[in-house]
């Protein structure tokens, strides 16, 4: 228990400080769970601080699902802006009945609690409507779905909060709809368009959802929380602290491992991975390389004379978390026809990687091995010469020349023109479809690489062919 004088300091803590509202209001919406602190929620906390002080009026916060972005800006911090200012109008607007519904009776749940009448007891609900609160002093809290009607309703603060369902961002005609909704409906009702403020907070879906719409129009402050950092992130808060990640970082690993993360990719697929958990959605068709331009096959081909079987290996410089893979592709040359029948991609230690490179090469009784010959990659192809094993490639290495969004570009005539074979159904094909589709935007391109290094060698090869007649 505690005595009056620290309840006094608390409930002071309480109403200076939104992060610990937050784990406070925590306890009332999810009973029986344990709040994990988390330095996500000390940022997203200070950024909302900002928007309630107005240093910021366009907030847009993505993340992924399940990292409590709903309970920090949908309901505690609504109910903590509600008790510094009884006159606040909150327009907040979910996809759905149901989710508007939920965060309504939680945002409630909050604000006639026993602690929140302590800390703010200047602030009463005098209407207790499903969707609408509304304070003694005439602040609200209205609650509506995407396409609800907002006759009559205005707000100094607009909160969306997931927008939309995965599946219907599929659809141009939802994603338009929705567009059209925002701009229409609205954003018309914020009270003050240059003072009165709007947050966005939602996990991507599409290249062409409500983020990248509004990012468009206007300068919006983004603070951008993939679930495995991609590249290197800098935070600063108002008080002078700075919250760094590296490439490789869980967002929160007490709630969800990279092993956990791992089995929801495979769950949901990488195409969907990337947009919902990575905050990086893909171009359905491609960006530099169009998934269609793939010829694909059910079978591979029967091996006939005049066949090769072809490895290419882009190596990284070391194994680590926070380091590139090795990618492997394994293809079946037929004549002018290529075969993808294998993709491997892993992180490994110099020795593992070296150990990998024969046995893979053996399993598939490879004619040619071609190694990219920077880093990692000079040291493997000599050590594997010197090795000097029977009945194995030499290998040959291919120093990369160019850019890689060139490299590429030089053969999408191959790809587009049906050359390039890809199987219906793969375990690694997921991965594959998602980082082609992304790149050059996409952070891993290691894929890319071992795929244009293999074309690249077949181009290089037919041109040594026509200058010397033969191979």
């Amino acid at each position: 228990m505690m005595s009056d004088d620290e309840k006094r300091v608390f409930h002071a803590l309480l109403r200076a400080d939104l992060e610990a509202f937050i784990a406070k209001a925590f306890q009332i919406v999810s009973p029986g769970d344990v709040f994990l602190s988390n330095w996500h929620i000390t940022v997203i906390a200070d950024f909302l601080m900002r928007v309630y002080r107005g240093e910021i009026t366009r907030l847009l916060i993505t993340m992924p699902p399940r990292s409590l972005k709903s309970i920090c800006v949908s309901i505690a911090f609504v109910a903590w802006l509600l008790g510094k200012d009884p006159t606040k109008r909150i327009i907040n607007v979910s996809y759905g009945y149901e989710l508007a519904s939920k965060l309504a009776r939680d945002t409630r749940a909050v604000m006639e609690s026993e602690f929140y009448r302590q800390v703010f007891p200047w602030t009463q609900l005098m209407r207790n409507a499903e969707l609408d609160l509304e304070t003694t002093q005439k602040g609200i809290r209205y609650a509506t779905s995407v396409g609800g009607s907002l006759t009559g309703r205005g707000g100094n603060l607009l909160i969306i909060d997931d927008p939309a369902k995965p599946q219907d961002m599929l659809s141009k005609v939802k994603r338009d709809t929705l567009k059209q909704w925002y701009d229409g409906t609205l954003y018309s009702r914020l009270d003050n368009k240059v003072e009165g403020a709007i947050i966005h907070v939602m996990q991507r879906l599409h290249v062409d959802d409500l983020v990248a719409h509004v990012l468009g129009k206007e300068r919006w402050v983004h603070l951008n929380l993939p679930a495995i950092a991609e590249f290197p992130q800098s935070f600063t808060l108002s008080d002078g602290r700075i919250w760094k990640r590296k490439p490789g970082s869980l967002l929160h690993p007490e709630r969800e491992s990279m092993e956990v993360l791992e089995a929801i990719q495979s769950m949901i697929g990488s195409y969907n991975f990337s947009a919902q958990y990575q905050q990086q959605p893909v171009p359905e068709d491609g960006n530099l390389i169009k998934w269609k331009w793939f010829q694909r096959y059910d079978t591979p081909p029967a091996f006939e004379r005049g066949d090769k079987i072809v490895q290419s290996w882009d190596t990284a410089s070391k194994a680590a978390e926070l380091a590139d893979y090795s990618v492997c592709t394994t293809w079946h040359q037929k004549g002018d026809d290529y075969y993808l029948l294998e993709v491997l991609r892993l992180r490994l230690d110099y020795p593992d990687l070296r150990k990998m490179v024969i046995s893979h090469a053996q399993k598939f009784f490879t004619h040619t091995l071609l190694i990219e010959d920077t880093a990692s990659g000079m040291a493997l192809i000599q050590d594997i010469r010197d090795m000097r094993i029977d009945n194995f490639p030499r290998p040959i290495g291919i120093k990369p020349q160019g850019e890689k969004v060139m490299r590429l570009s030089n053969h999408s005539a191959t790809i587009e023109a049906g050359h390039v074979h890809l199987p219906q159904k793969a375990s690694w094909l997921e991965e594959f479809k998602a980082e082609f589709l992304a790149f050059p935007q996409a952070h891993y391109d290691d894929q890319v690489d071992s795929v244009s290094q293999f074309l690249t060698w077949q181009v290089e090869r037919r041109r040594h062919y026509i200058a010397q007649g033969d191979f």
